[in-house]
């Protein structure tokens, strides 16, 4: 039975973050709000979580997971990150996109895309989503809260807890985010590529 906690979205309670992080430390998936839509997430070392989280999805090894990081520099950590890229990081970090690069050694293999060796990261841009990266100081594995068969991502507290209960450590309540997907861009090669159109905008890219 998944612990439920109602934090604020503009203003988290502190000792909420220190639960949540406790739960993430201790092998648990949680789900919080993100400047796109709910989110899943685990620690990035913990193998069983990580699994937990892409049976919950119903998704295998080739389907990319975000590692969600505060920062450019943590980004630069896990990922190989050349000059053109990081211009383009920096201009849109934070924000409402995924970005497909190629990890670095930092990564276990596990959570690479098998063949590509590549990897989904993101800075977010909601009050939430920072201070739990914040409280945690380490990045997080994580996977929108979109349920198999379901058109749209979960975005109410009470709908998450009534199918997952089960399945989650906590809910981090934090109120609607909104229902729609972050924008992923493969940034493996130049031009960039259009993986999936959301919530992030196009004209950084020379899309439209």
């Amino acid at each position: 039975m998944a612990r439920y906690l109602s934090i604020h979205p503009d203003d988290p309670q502190q000792r909420l973050l220190a639960q949540a992080a406790d739960v993430l430390r201790a092998g648990g998936v949680v789900t919080f709000p993100t400047d796109s839509c709910y989110a899943l997430g685990c620690c990035l070392g913990d193998k069983d979580a990580v699994e937990r989280i892409r049976r919950i999805r119903d998704v295998d090894e080739r389907h990319h997971l975000t590692l969600m990081c505060r920062d450019l520099s943590e980004i630069a950590q896990f990922a190989r990150v050349d000059n053109a890229q990081y211009r383009l990081l920096k201009a849109t970090t934070p924000g409402s996109y995924v970005f497909i690069l190629e990890g670095t050694k930092e990564l276990p293999r596990r959570v690479l895309h098998p063949k590509r060796k590549t990897i989904g990261l993101r800075v977010p841009a909601h009050t939430v989503a920072q201070a739990l990266l914040a409280e945690l100081a380490e990045p997080l594995l994580t996977s929108t809260l979109m349920l198999p068969g379901d058109e749209n991502p979960l975005t109410e507290g009470w709908e998450i807890q009534e199918r997952l209960d089960d399945h989650l450590e906590l809910i981090l309540d934090g109120g609607f985010c909104g229902t729609e997907p972050t924008t992923v861009i493969d940034l493996t090669s130049l031009p960039p590529v259009l993986v999936r159109a959301g919530r992030g905008a196009l004209e950084p890219f020379g899309m439209d």
